[in-house]
């Protein structure tokens, strides 16, 4: 992405690594009972994750890295990055928010312990074959069998298990780092801990959304509940689920995604909830649930991008191109303007 560019001490480079620059500066309280605070704070943070590596790419240290901004500002600290051991690059930061004072003007309800953060792609020599072999296993539905995913999971569990369960932990990515975070949550939501996603422009499999013809669409969609809830009914599944099992913890979860109809990569999930919403409308609600059923209980193949339950924020601004639809940056700008929906799985 080309990038606007200012002088500091003779060097170019990009304002949208400056938090004073381009970062939710109009944030100067945050109120943590704010969904727009929130989602602010979380993309500020997962950008963050972006400029350390940028950091570290361009040697920026001490007084000159421009990543610490990123999350002082909103009275967290790093306590540690976390390091991809195959290019050592950086791709996500365990970050503490720290105790409020009395004089602080900010409400702590609502705020987090701890957020796990996970950078996207970054397309520079020093990490970009690693994160596009990353985005093909991520496609392939093969990224749980990766050193990052396990890198990530022991993150979350460092913290659970120092905290013995009760720290509130938030984990937010962009992504192919929401892709991570998704992954992540899921899989410690199913062991019965609570975890709080924030999921920018999460990837979602394309296949069927590049067809133009929304009833040619539909008709596929409805066409392939109706199979999956077949065979999820012969083999009986959803008759012998028991109630505190993973699949019912699962459907309880309700990550925050945020997608923009104007980005290939996470526009899928507009059209996958909106057909969830019309087979509940036409009262085939039933056929829906045991056909996504299905598809979770399939051994070895869980569809990353499937989820029972989410809150849907979609960006209603128009964007430019691709490159200011798939950003982390509209996610905090004060002119914001979206739409959320809650999706439950009964």
């Amino acid at each position: 992405m080309e990038e606007n560019k200012v002088k500091e001490e003779g060097k170019p480079l990009s304002e949208r690594h400056i938090f004073c620059l381009s970062g939710p500066t109009h944030l100067t309280t945050v109120d943590w009972n704010n969904f727009n605070h929130r989602r602010s704070v979380a993309a500020s943070l997962v950008r963050g994750v972006y400029i350390l590596e940028y950091d570290r790419q361009l040697n920026r240290r001490g007084s000159q890295a421009h990543a610490p901004p990123w999350w002082d500002s909103f009275n967290f600290r790093l306590i540690r990055p976390l390091v991809d051991d195959a290019d050592n690059s950086i791709f996500g930061a365990v970050y503490e928010l720290m105790p409020f004072t009395s004089d602080c003007n900010h409400s702590v309800q609502n705020a987090p312990d701890y957020v796990v953060a996970f950078r996207g792609t970054i397309n520079k020599p020093d990490t970009m074959s690693r994160d596009l072999r990353l985005d093909i296993r991520c496609v392939r539905n093969r990224l749980h069998e990766t050193s990052r995913y396990q890198l990530a999971m022991q993150a979350v569990w460092s913290i659970i298990d120092a905290a013995a369960g009760t720290s509130r932990i938030w984990l937010a990515g962009h992504s192919l780092g929401s892709a991570i975070s998704l992954l992540v949550g899921k899989n410690v939501t199913k062991m019965g801990y609570s975890v709080e996603a924030y999921l920018f422009n999460p990837p979602f499999p394309a296949s069927i959304e590049i067809i133009k013809d929304g009833k040619l669409k539909d008709g596929i969609r409805i066409t392939t509940s109706l199979l999956k809830a077949g065979l999820a009914t012969a083999k009986g599944h959803y008759r012998s689920l028991p109630p505190d099992g993973p699949f019912m913890l699962l459907s309880k979860w309700v990550p925050y995604l945020f997608v923009n109809p104007a980005d290939p990569i996470c526009s899928g999930y507009i059209g996958y909830f909106e057909h969830r919403k019309k087979m509940e409308e036409f009262r085939a609600g039933k056929i829906e649930r045991i056909a996504t059923l299905n598809s979770l209980l399939k051994r070895d193949s869980e569809p990353l991008h499937l989820l029972l339950s989410a809150n849907l924020t979609i960006n209603s601004s128009k964007s430019p191109d691709f490159k200011r639809a798939h950003g982390i940056q509209q996610w905090w700008d004060p002119s914001f303007d979206g739409q959320s929906e809650l999706h439950e799985y009964k």
